[in-house]
């Protein structure tokens, strides 16, 4: 199958009349890892969630694999092949590692596939396969994200979004964390990766899109992105001589 994994064109987002996200359009190539980066408030979640359909669009379109989703029931989202890891990680503290990533698989009825597709998420966070009948409230943040991750990769997704992946994260975790972002995505899955993490997030990313106050103001590739003197100042702490 051609064309983009993702596409957003004109896409607005309002909450009571205050506008999140205004006229952004977007690309993310099969295979690509894109970063969508901007300070607090930009409207970076509010374009994955318009993405999954959880807040509806005021205008513009969403494009997943082709198919505008504009309307569709989020569940309906998901089986195209998307799946959202929140910030915050939203895991059931009160059910099993092992019951958290059944219900990442909801939608799939074939009992090898989600075998093998728990397998696959053990494989790339062995910790989890230690913890399978540990309730998930009692892991760490750094398993608990390892967890959210997974339980996105039992649905089989085509296209990941990833929401602040490294927040509240150790360092070391943080380095694991990506590790397995950059894995998944050479796997052969799309990744749209939110990241307050600026200098990481271009690390990993091919191209990068900034957000200020629901508007892209900046576009490119990472590697021009990390030299352009206004992301060196404004998001990598660097101070620039006039």
């Amino acid at each position: 199958m051609s064309g983009p994994a993702l596409e957003l064109s004109s896409l607005r987002v309002s909450y009571g009349g205050i506008a999140a996200v205004k006229d952004v359009s977007l690309s993310v190539q099969r295979g690509e890892i894109v970063s969508l980066i901007g300070a607090n408030g930009a409207g970076k979640s509010s374009v994955l969630k318009a993405i999954v359909q959880l807040v509806p669009h005021a205008a513009g379109s969403v494009r997943v694999l082709g198919k505008d989703v504009r309307g569709l029931a989020s569940h309906r989202v998901v089986e195209l092949g998307v799946a959202l890891v929140p910030e915050g990680r939203a895991i059931f503290g009160n059910l099993s590692v092992r019951e958290n990533l059944l219900l990442g698989a909801f939608l799939n009825r074939d009992a090898a596939a989600i075998e093998r597709n728990r397998a696959r998420s053990v494989q790339l966070f062995p910790r989890l396969g230690e913890r399978m009948d540990q309730n998930a409230g009692t892991l760490s943040g750094g398993e608990q994200q390892m967890l959210a991750i997974a339980r996105a990769l039992m649905a089989d997704p085509k296209l990941i979004l990833l929401d602040e992946p490294s927040l509240g994260l150790a360092p070391n975790l943080v380095t694991q964390i990506f590790e397995s972002i950059v894995e998944i995505a050479q796997s052969g899955i799309t990744i749209l990766l939110v990241e307050q993490n600026t200098r990481l997030a271009l690390q990993v990313a091919q191209r990068a899109y900034v957000l200020v106050t629901g508007e892209v103001a900046l576009s490119g590739e990472s590697a021009e992105l990390r030299d352009d003197p206004r992301i060196r100042e404004a998001y990598l702490g660097e101070a620039i001589e006039a």
